[in-house]
């Protein structure tokens, strides 16, 4: 279980990573958005404020050249002046001027600006198709400004806000029924927008999450071993490193649980080193801990099935929990440990049984029609018994369901 919770731990920290990836992507994005849209508006007011200074002094002239030639939609008389010394001036109107501006920024910088309206005078101004949904929003909805990214060919931004007609603008375009307020047209300006570069992000964000992820790994194992390390100390007992007495008890319930719904035998053995305190006062309490040591290896060795456990119930009393075993099984397993502890020949002068550790059993089986705690109570009386009997021995309690064998009787 603890393995989901790893791959859960990397699988939220490869979604957290792969979130701020798309979250930085898009914060940059709408950086360079908003710069794209903050460069349109500053173009675009430059040239307003331009053409202002323009209307104002009701046009400049300049000298007719190859670049510049009279504008011939300017209807005014005073178009163009021939000086005495025959140089020919011509007077540039806002309107002229915006297209001159144009042309020389979009040669030299990539920058295009268009002067465009619904009902232009000259032909060239005439709106393409964005610009002219771009002038019919100005005039229908009120916007006051339109802006999009066209990726056709280069990343282009185009930027467009309405031109509102002043007083000075009514000498060419009142004419055309313009007054005062009124949206007469637009400027658009287009300029590359510089492509968002993302692979710094994704490359960083990819360390980040191998690192991320090699810690989390490393560090999720060895948190996994630490708990494992502290759920075996919290079952098993620290110096017989035999299971402890709340291991056994919950076990002991399962397996109670399991025999009732199976109607299967379940049986144990409750161990008893005789006189072992004796044994303690002689040769010492670091004596008796040895001692139980071998004890517990002695017992945890011979109990070889999967099912079967050991575990120490108290003091120097040990518990054997054998599911689907019967009371014949149980005896001859507890007959095995008595005479496996006995075999180790463990010295003992203080005993009256023996010159070496022995050990009392006493056996009680289940088939599911009483309380876990009724059994262990019987376990109980049986090793009582075996000890009052006269130890080093083993005596089962009263199994109504155990078939006896040829010429065995009952303890």
């Amino acid at each position: 279980m603890r393995r989901h919770y790893i791959t859960i731990s990397i699988l939220f920290w490869l979604m957290l990573v792969f979130a701020s990836v798309v979250w930085n992507i898009t914060q940059i994005r709408s950086a360079q958005q908003h710069a794209d849209i903050q460069v349109g508006r500053a173009f675009f007011e430059m040239i307003v404020t331009v053409r202002e200074w323009n209307a104002q002094l009701g046009g400049l002239y300049v000298p007719v050249s190859e670049h510049i030639q009279p504008n011939p939609y300017l209807q005014d008389a005073d178009r163009d002046l021939r000086l005495e010394n025959g140089m020919v001036l011509t007077k540039i109107n806002p309107a002229y001027m915006t297209r001159l501006i144009g042309e020389l920024a979009e040669k030299g910088n990539q920058i295009r600006f268009h002067i465009t309206s619904l009902k232009p005078i000259n032909p060239d101004n005439v709106a393409d198709p964005w610009e002219a949904q771009a002038l019919s929003s100005f005039e229908q909805q009120g916007m006051s400004e339109s802006y999009t990214w066209d990726a056709t060919n280069l990343p282009t931004f185009r930027y467009m806000a309405p031109l509102i007609t002043q007083a000075s603008c009514l000498k060419c375009h009142e004419v055309q029924g313009y007054q005062v307020g009124d949206i007469r047209g637009g400027i658009s300006v287009s300029f590359a927008s510089r492509p968002v570069v993302i692979w710094p992000i994704i490359l960083s964000h990819a360390v980040i999450g191998l690192v991320g992820l090699v810690g989390l790994v490393f560090f999720g194992r060895r948190l996994q071993q630490t708990f494992t390390d502290f759920e075996r100390q919290s079952q098993f007992d620290g110096l017989t490193q035999v299971y402890n007495r709340r291991y056994f008890d919950a076990y002991l319930h399962r397996e109670f649980l399991r025999s009732r719904r199976e109607q299967s035998p379940l049986s144990i053995i409750l161990c008893d080193v005789d006189y072992f305190k004796t044994y303690n006062d002689i040769y010492g309490h670091q004596m008796g801990d040895q001692a139980l040591r071998q004890l517990g290896m002695s017992l945890a060795a011979t109990i070889k099935r999967p099912g079967d456990i050991v575990a120490r119930y108290g003091g120097e009393e040990f518990v054997i929990v054998l599911p689907h075993t019967t009371t014949d099984g149980a005896y001859a397993i507890a007959e095995l440990v008595r005479a496996n502890i006995e075999a180790l020949n463990i010295l003992h002068k203080g005993s009256q049984v023996s010159d070496h550790i022995t050990l009392s059993c006493g056996v009680a089986t289940a088939h599911g029609e009483i309380r876990a705690s009724t059994l262990l109570e019987r376990a109980d009386q049986a090793l009582y018994q075996a000890k009052q009997t006269g130890k080093n021995m083993v005596v089962c309690a009263v199994d109504p369901y155990r078939v006896l064998s040829a010429g065995q009787s009952e303890e």
